[in-house]
């Protein structure tokens, strides 16, 4: 008779597979599923009751920027809060291997930037246990770290272009012929050593550019030749192994301007002959065209062979910043020569008539930016002074008008006025439901784009899988639950390459999320103090999930941390993979 150390009872099954629901029992042995069925709980030394409970695979999430926060969080909250139980990180390009000794400031000064990840945090939690230069030491240090859910990392290409080519060099001409050959064999060994592929943004240097180096200088990948990204997919296929996650420009609010971007895809797809994870499709309210021309695009080069994987931004893109640090205005010259610098040097900027000119220029021909959509939407949500509290609920719009002024000469009269602390809120402008339900319903859509660890002062996406479940699913019911499972869990394994991940079945490890349907919601918006260095962050927490198991031990029950830690490094998408380096010594 087989024990188990854990039964799962009388929960209604998703598999993750689009079988249809069913009521039954889970056993978990070791860490595995070995069992589903109709089991005894006298033969389980834990029974968890799941009746009227929905028991699903733990969700994955491909899009994460965790690669500091593992230092201080094992749990790499928020997304673990909301059920996932997988996540990749060295996404977009950027991460901390491979670096030279010389240059780990400028590399979290990089990151402070292009993924707003508080510097005091990286010195405090990181710098004291940075040992690693190579990405094979680097997944040895992933290797030690405690960690409440799996990793799988990619290989960054921006810091390999700069540990070889050096950081002026990488953004200012194309890699020598020794140079490249070097790159791929360094790329080959970060492979060998486990990484799941290869991951790079090209956002190039105008409109859509809003991710940039800490001197607002594009990052080394945005200027990258599409010979030198053709010749890392040529890795790739030489293996015949890995992924690759791209941040490609294919951003124009008038769906207009993407033949170039999307011809190169279908160009890398068959170069590489591998999946790529392409980043990212959302809707735009008043631009319908932006999504339907990338769906439609990317279900003809599934239908051709290419397996081009689409990941949806599902979730509505609310955020809250002030003018103190916030930089996803970059895409725009006179925003991005504005925000550069401290809070003083940005205030004296917001004074200067030039600049003034040029922001109103701006506001008036274009009208938006792609991280906060239209301008004369954003809403003053709170202000610091108390005689400025009037003021809270207008659009910049309404704003302006009440003042007699031009909408930038109000806003930035008063966040001037403020020490450039007035809270500013952007309204979501992607949550159109006849756009997201064709959006989640393309064949090819995975939820997600949570960018976990990144940007944690002004967004939180990493609630994700619940709003997707919520609100689409419950509440909509533009996807069966069934299809939802697959697609929180299933199709990114896919996509990935996970090779034992991602469904409910017997031999599979028991990453397992159990919740209440009909109790699940996201929570209101807070600040939090929990970082290294006194600093703080935005959190929306969940409510609904009983039970969220890594590797069948539980690390939140009813949205309270067990202090376990079961989390596996996934060298090449299994927890069982060894390095190819070490193995051949």
């Amino acid at each position: 008779m087989e024990r188990f150390d854990t039964v799962i009872k009388n929960g209604t099954i998703f598999d993750g597979a689009r079988s249809p629901r069913f009521v039954g029992d889970i056993g978990i042995r070791d860490g595995f599923i070995t069992a589903i069925g109709k089991i005894n709980s006298s033969d389980a030394d834990k029974v968890i009751d799941a009746a009227g409970l929905h028991v699903a695979p733990g969700f994955i999430d491909l899009h994460t920027h965790y690669d500091a926060q593992l230092f201080w969080d094992p749990y790499l909250t928020t997304s673990s809060l909301h059920g996932v139980t997988s996540v990749a990180i060295g996404n977009c390009g950027f991460g901390f291997a491979p670096v030279k000794p010389e240059m780990r400031e400028r590399a979290m000064l990089t990151m402070e930037r292009v993924e707003a990840i508080p510097l005091t945090c990286m010195q405090e939690a990181m710098l004291p246990q940075w040992q690693w230069e190579t990405f094979p030491e680097w997944l040895d240090q992933i290797e030690r770290q405690p960690k409440g859910v799996n990793i799988l990392n990619f290989v960054p290409i921006g810091p390999l272009m700069i540990y070889v080519m050096g950081l002026e060099a990488s953004k200012t001409r194309e890699p020598t012929v020794a140079e490249l050959a070097e790159m791929c064999r360094l790329l080959e060994l970060s492979l060998d050593a486990g990484g799941c592929g290869w991951t790079v943004q090209r956002l190039g240097t105008g409109y859509a550019s809003v991710q940039r180096d800490y001197d607002g200088t594009p990052m080394s990948t945005d200027v990258m030749s599409d010979e030198t990204c053709l010749a890392f997919g040529e890795v790739l296929r030489r293996r015949g192994e890995g992924f690759i996650q791209m941040t490609q420009a294919t951003v124009d609010f008038k769906g207009e301007g993407y033949d170039r971007d999307l011809k190169f895809g279908e160009k890398l797809a068959e170069a590489s002959g591998r999946p790529i994870l392409w980043n990212a499709v959302f809707v735009n309210n008043d631009y319908p065209d932006q999504h339907r021309s990338i769906l439609s695009w990317g279900t003809a080069m599934q239908d051709k062979g290419l397996p081009i994987w689409l990941q949806g931004l599902t979730t509505a893109n609310d955020m809250r910043f002030t003018f103190e640090e916030f930089a996803l205005l970059d895409g725009d010259e006179t925003w991005r020569e504005v925000m550069l610098g401290k809070a003083e040097e940005r205030a004296a900027k917001m004074n200067r008539p030039e600049y003034r000119a040029a922001l109103r220029q701006h506001y008036d021909n274009v009208g938006q930016s792609v991280a906060t959509g239209a301008f004369s939407t954003l809403i003053i949500e709170k202000t610091v002074k108390p005689e400025n509290r009037k003021f809270e609920g207008m659009t910049l719009a309404e704003f302006g008008k009440m003042r007699n002024a031009h909408p930038i000469d109000a806003l930035l009269d008063l966040v001037i006025d403020e020490n450039l602390a007035t809270l500013i809120y952007v309204p979501p402008f992607n949550k159109k439901p006849e756009f997201v339900k064709e959006l989640v319903t393309s064949p090819y859509t995975i939820p997600g784009v949570s960018d976990g660890g990144a940007h944690t002062k002004f967004l939180n996406y990493g609630r994700y899988p619940t709003e997707y479940l919520c609100d689409e699913v419950r509440d909509k019911g533009f996807v069966s639950f069934e299809e939802a499972h697959y697609r929180l869990s299933a199709m990114p394994a896919t996509c990935a390459g996970f090779t034992d991940r991602g469904t409910l079945a017997v031999g599979a490890p028991a990453d397992i999320v159990i919740y209440d349907q009909a109790a699940l919601k996201v929570l209101p918006s807070e600040v939090v103090h929990d970082l290294p260095g006194n600093e703080w962050r935005r959190m929306e927490r969940a409510e609904g999930y009983r039970h969220i198991m890594v590797n069948g031990a539980v690390i939140f029950r009813d949205g309270v941390c067990t202090g376990e830690t079961p989390g596996k490094l996934l060298r090449h998408g299994h927890a069982g993979g060894r390095s190819r380096l070490m193995a051949a010594q």
